[in-house]
């Protein structure tokens, strides 16, 4: 497969989104963002109240931050400082935190509405903004708020249930569905490995698509809770594998697989570049590396999601020493995945949703590049 292949598959994606009104995703969107902007206003607004200007160590100790979550709290700040709506001098820290401006929406829940969201993504949003300060403390875990009661619902939409991602996973599908009908007629079977699938959005819309293929998919998670949940949803499919496995550390034998398949995952790595090669290596020649990625950074995952990425005690960051250096950001952007993609030898011929799709303004991505025969 080439570029050629390219307008087909972003056809077939825009047909499985065609119900959504996709043109009022920009200002939804920017709603969605202020929603979590004033909820970090409302957490450090009280520290900030004062006539002098706060350091970064005197807010972790009036807010009592959880070293682990420190990173978030600079991210705040940074966002906040960008925005103008709060003073940085740099030498002596903080002041006058103005009034996040009021969203055009009356509600979190019209926002989330407009998208497309479903209701357990929006009240785990709420949630997550309601409490965001014991959060930032790690006296409530966001995994309480999203499995609640070992519940995957809200997973299953934060990942599935909503048009962007319907959107990638049918772009996904089709990139696969092609890749093994070009390969299966000298590999049977075509051998699939899906890297921190996790709740299975992703795998959920691929297999009934792969049904009567010759491929052996394997299915892998760091956590052996989305492994069990996994092979009980997925028990009626022949060919799954499954199997614990962490992207950080060691990895199958080099050129074990035909295609690779990485949703929402890669921004985990401690160093991008470098696992890529790594999942290069696990490709036979001809074989098809595919992507998803968030490259753009949202303040309302910073107040919810992105407390799933804080490293446990003596744990390690993403991103500490790799072209996020320094910045304290998870999610690389377009281009900057496009060059590490090209640096790992894995130029893309495939990047969807192009500019002309309003479903572009979420920021998420999918990748498709090759190896050579």
């Amino acid at each position: 497969m080439t570029g050629d292949e390219t307008p087909a598959i972003a056809r077939q994606a825009a047909e499985s989104v065609a119900y959504f009104d996709a043109r009022q995703c920009l200002a939804a969107r920017a709603d969605l963002d202020l929603f979590g902007l004033r909820a970090m206003a409302a957490v450090l607004r009280p520290a900030l109240s004062g006539p002098e200007p706060r350091t970064e160590e005197d807010l972790v100790a009036m807010l009592e931050v959880a070293p682990r979550h420190r990173w978030l709290l600079r991210r705040w700040l940074a966002l906040l400082s960008t925005h103008g709506w709060l003073e940085h001098e740099e030498n002596r820290g903080f002041a006058s935190l103005r009034a996040v401006p009021t969203p055009q929406r009356p509600d979190l829940e019209r926002a989330c509405a407009d998208l497309g969201f479903p209701a357990q993504l929006t009240r785990f949003f709420a949630d997550a903004n309601r409490h965001a300060l014991e959060l930032l403390q790690d006296r409530l875990l966001a995994q309480e708020l999203l499995f609640p009661d070992g519940d995957l619902l809200t997973a299953e939409a934060a990942y599935r249930d909503n048009p962007v991602n319907q959107y990638l996973n049918a772009a996904a599908a089709g990139v696969v569905t092609r890749a093994v009908d070009e390969l299966a007629g000298d590999r049977h079977p075509v051998r699939i490995l899906e890297i921190g699938a996790g709740v299975g959005g992703t795998t959920a819309d691929l297999l009934p698509q792969l049904d009567g293929r010759p491929v052996e998919y394997h299915f892998t998670d760091v956590s052996s809770f989305f492994l069990d949940a996994a092979r009980t949803r997925f028990a009626h499919h022949p060919g799954l594998r499954f199997a614990l496995l962490d992207l950080n550390a060691e990895l199958p034998p080099p050129r074990s697989f035909d295609i690779v398949l990485a949703a929402n995952v890669l921004h985990n790595a401690h160093h991008c570049r470098a696992a890529l090669r790594r999942l290069r290596q696990l490709l036979r020649p001809g074989g098809h590396l595919l992507v998803i990625e968030s490259c753009r950074e949202h303040p309302q995952l910073l107040t919810s999601m992105h407390f799933l990425m804080s490293p446990r005690t003596g744990g390690v960051r993403p991103g500490v020493d790799d072209v996020r250096a320094g910045s304290d950001r998870i999610f690389l952007t377009e281009s900057q995945w496009r060059a590490e993609l090209v640096a790992a030898d894995l130029a893309p011929w495939l990047v969807l949703p192009g500019p002309e799709q309003p479903l572009a303004a979420h920021g998420q991505r999918i990748f498709a590049a090759r190896t050579p025969h």
